[in-house]
């Protein structure tokens, strides 16, 4: 892929007065400023990403987060994660956390994971690269130049709007990849996202799907409160309905689970997925599914203490408030992830014992950049018998290794045509606000019912050949 290097901390259109130079070498200098060597010193293809440093994408923790996965009881982890420190620049952290879905899902989230940032990496440097060129330029002619108050736009407004467009194209790009991969069938698998990229105060955030990041903070009166930073991407939102019914899909709830709805084809009560936006899953793409990410962009202040990504695994048992609670609490920062998963197992099996827990994947990203490291001993002194290690592609039915209690089929992310013969539809009515809800809420995607993140693989999208 390859980036470009500079090692020059000066800009020369500093004291140009045209708002559009002005903003270009504000990028540039965000992405120049403090550069040591770039990712591409180290890595020129996939194979070479585990020798990149400061890039974890494992349980464990780096010099301002930890991030820790335990797979479910429906088979193997399907989530990834990655925290990436240095990235592009020395003052830049990427953050990522990836929910696969699908009988490929797993490989999905893990290419999500390991291409996206690069190809978020190659669009900066590309634009930088482009600014390089023209750098010499940029200040000739300067009588020549005529700025328009009434038309101008702030320097940090146009950062923002390149960093949406770094984004957008980003994600455009990891999705034509994964259609035209040659060893990955993604017509009826697929992975949310959601990513966040901290450069100073800046925090700029992309997403998809039903994963989700959340941020804690101090109020007035010096006590902690969650804010909720990004959207869950459900298919009955307004917005995100009307797109769908628009190209011929529909969005329903089955009986059984009348809070999830999910997307069908315009001809089959198949595949139901029970997300609006997604890579991947290219069986609904021409249907209303799509790949584009919602962008924000959010200015960090003291009073900021840590961001949070989740799985939705998370998100079904723990409120924005009790996960904020949880890290705020933990004895050390190191533990922060591990004790939300902990959590949220202990309240999948308190709160759906007869369902079958998600994986659950957490990144804990402390705004002030610190860390402690304690010794080994003391963290495994603190683990539970209910964590499991994301390195074991072993499903869990108990604690014991027995399956000893039934578990319900119930509520995955993509309902198979056998599934839901035995159910009735509930229609979701946009003009009901009881149905469609409010986009400010807490969107939780489940209330009530469990949620299994997987696929039953459909006949008609089976991999499997009839016999002759």
């Amino acid at each position: 892929m390859g980036g470009c290097v500079s090692i020059s901390s000066r800009s020369t259109c500093s004291s140009r007065s045209n708002g559009e130079s002005v903003s270009s070498c504000l990028w540039m200098d965000m992405i120049r400023h403090k550069r040591r060597r770039t990712f591409s010193n180290h890595v020129t293809t996939l194979q070479h990403l585990s020798s990149v440093p400061n890039r974890i994408f494992a349980n464990g923790r780096s010099h301002s987060s930890c991030i820790f996965t335990q797979q479910g009881r429906k088979g193997i982890n399907q989530d990834a994660m990655i925290v990436w420190e240095g990235f592009v620049a020395e003052d830049v952290t990427f953050c990522g956390v990836f929910d696969g879905h699908g009988p490929h899902g797993h490989l999905v989230a893990r290419k999500v994971r390991d291409s996206l940032p690069l190809k978020l990496s190659t669009f900066l440097n590309s634009f930088e690269s482009k600014q390089k060129a023209s750098s010499a330029n940029c200040c000739k002619n300067v009588e020549f130049d005529v700025v328009d108050p009434a038309k101008d736009t702030s320097a940090e407004q146009k950062v923002e709007s390149l960093w949406s467009q770094a984004f957008l194209k980003s994600y455009k790009a990891m999705d034509k990849e994964l259609r035209s991969h040659p060893n990955l069938d993604c017509f009826c698998s697929g992975s949310t996202a959601v990513t966040i990229v901290k450069q100073g105060s800046n925090l700029f955030m992309g997403y998809i799907g039903d994963s989700r990041a959340i941020l804690g903070s101090k109020d007035n009166n010096d006590r902690m409160m969650a804010i909720q930073l990004t959207v869950d991407l459900k298919p009955d939102l307004p917005r995100e309905a009307e797109r769908i019914k628009r190209c011929k899909g529909r969005v329903f709830a089955l009986q059984d689970e009348p809070e999830v709805p999910r997307v069908w084809l315009p001809f089959d009560d198949a595949p139901g997925l029970a997300m609006a936006r997604a890579f991947g899953d290219f069986c609904l793409k021409e249907y209303g599914v799509i790949s584009i990410p919602e962008f924000a962009h959010r200015i960090l202040t003291d009073e900021d203490k840590f961001v949070v990504l989740a799985s939705d695994g998370v998100w079904d048992v723990l409120s924005n408030e009790e996960v904020v609670e949880i890290v705020s609490s933990a004895p050390t920062r190191s533990l922060a992830a591990r004790i939300v998963v902990e959590s949220a197992a202990r309240e999948w099996k308190s709160k759906y014992p007869t369902s079958k827990m998600d994986d659950c994947a957490v990144v804990c990203l402390f705004l002030d950049g610190k860390m402690d490291f304690e010794s080994d001993y003391e963290e495994q002194s603190f683990s539970s018998a209910t964590l499991q290690s994301n390195h074991s592609c072993i499903a869990v039915e108990s604690d014991d290794g027995q399956n000893v209690e039934p578990y319900l089929q119930r509520n995955f992310t993509v309902r198979s045509a056998e599934d839901n013969n035995h159910y009735s539809r509930v229609p979701i009515d946009m003009e009901d606000g009881q149905n469609a809800g409010s986009e400010e809420q807490n969107w939780s995607g489940l209330e009530g019912v469990t949620r299994v993140n997987s696929l039953v693989q459909l006949p008609r999208f089976s991999e499997e050949r009839p016999r002759p």
